[in-house]
């Protein structure tokens, strides 16, 4: 039996891990992620979990601490936000490389400096590279789905990666939706025991894990991390076909919203997509043929699966909440990815990158609706009107 909660992002995120019942969480609060921790730690404290809690002074102690428990043989989780990510560099890199299946909790917010708590999504797209599995959450619900399936995924003995599961900072970690929250066993029954392969406790078979490892085998380590990403695809998929089966869901790759006849199509990520399909059934109203597409899986990147979903259009927008400075017209990452996704499997259709709400800057469904109206006019004349346009900036 299931029951419906009205919980904030944070919060039914915290009940994820409670019903996971992981043997060791080591982080650090940083808003916007503290509340998960915080009240992960009362379910600690009331007994609800048999979890080693560790408290840490910073966030590369808290990552470091995860690897030295995931090492060992644990079931291992941690959450954190931006400045904390990026005091995790080093070792979110360790975690990857050494084939640690950690799963986190990231509360999406923007990089200093300025100083920003609010949302945007220069955090995650700054480890895209790092060897990490990384989903996407429109709500609390997807959330704390995703979190569920993120530990079979990394756990599987075919990826034995970590897993980053985003929501964004405040728009939906502290904004309180109904949430259904699965009863206990089931969950526990899904996730199942874990048994790891390796630990550095088994003396019998003694290991060595983070060695010095220089041209003799550095590149052919890296090389086994590249085949652990591109099982991952087919393990997400047969974790998420299991879990939309026991739990009546219907997650894939990504979403597709009113994408089937549509002739032009939004694709956005996180919580911007649940005000973009307000706009779309909008617009459907008046006629038009718009769509949506909301990736759920960025690392592994489902480029072919992407494409062919996009294929039939017109003209096509992405909507990027960060920027890759540098890169062709300063484009968003998203953006990025997906332009080359489609020149790769042979899709040739007018794309142009809208970047919006850094440092947590609203988003309107007026601005939205201007982004489809842009493409619109795309569809008919075939022209991009300019590459990268900054929503809602002043000039």
């Amino acid at each position: 039996m299931s029951t419906f909660k009205a919980l904030a992002g944070n919060d039914a995120v915290a009940t994820a891990m409670r019903q996971i019942n992981p043997d060791v969480v080591a982080a650090y609060p940083i808003t916007p992620q503290t509340s998960t921790v915080q009240k992960f730690a009362d379910f600690v404290a009331d007994g609800l979990v048999d979890t080693e809690f560790v408290t840490v002074e910073s966030e590369h102690s808290a990552m470091s601490a995860c690897v030295g428990a995931a090492a060992a043989g644990s079931r291992v989780m941690t959450a954190t936000s931006a400045n904390g990510l990026a005091l995790m560099w080093e070792i979110v890199y360790i975690a990857a490389s050494t084939r640690l299946p950690i799963v986190m909790s990231l509360v999406n917010r923007a990089l200093s400096g300025p100083i920003n708590i609010h949302c945007d999504h220069s955090d995650v797209m700054g480890i895209r590279d790092s060897g990490w599995i990384i989903l996407f959450s429109e709500n609390g619900q997807e959330a704390y789905d995703n979190l569920i399936q993120a530990v079979r995924i990394a756990e599987h003995p075919d990826v034995l990666l970590p897993v980053a599961v985003c929501q964004d900072g405040f728009i939906t970690s502290h904004g309180m939706e109904r949430v259904e929250i699965y009863d206990d066993a089931d969950v526990k029954a899904f996730v199942g025991e874990y048994h790891p392969q390796w630990s550095l406790l088994d003396l019998e078979h003694p290991k060595t894990y983070g060695p010095l490892d220089f041209y003799d085998y550095y590149y052919e380590h890296k090389r086994q991390q590249v085949d652990g990403m591109e099982h991952a695809s087919r393990v997400i998929m047969e974790v998420t076909a299991e879990f939309n089966q026991k739990f009546g869901r219907e997650y894939g790759l990504f979403e597709s919203y009113r994408l089937d006849d549509a002739e032009v199509a939004v694709v956005v990520v996180n919580s911007a997509a649940g005000t973009a399909k307000v706009v779309v059934d909008q617009l459907r109203e008046e006629g038009l043929k718009v769509g949506l597409l909301k990736p759920r899986l960025f690392r592994p990147f489902p480029a072919k699966e992407l494409a062919d979903a996009l294929r039939h259009l017109k003209a096509v927008a992405v909507m990027d909440r960060s920027i890759s400075f540098g890169a062709m017209d300063n484009a968003g990452p998203l953006f990025l990815e997906l332009v080359a996704a489609l020149a790769v499997h042979g899709v040739q259709v007018p794309m142009a990158d809208y970047v919006f709400g850094l440092g947590g800057r609203d988003i309107l469904p007026g601005e939205i609706e201007s982004v489809y109206r842009d493409m619109l006019r795309t569809a008919e004349t075939g022209q991009v009107e300019r590459m990268v346009t900054y929503l809602s900036v002043r000039e």
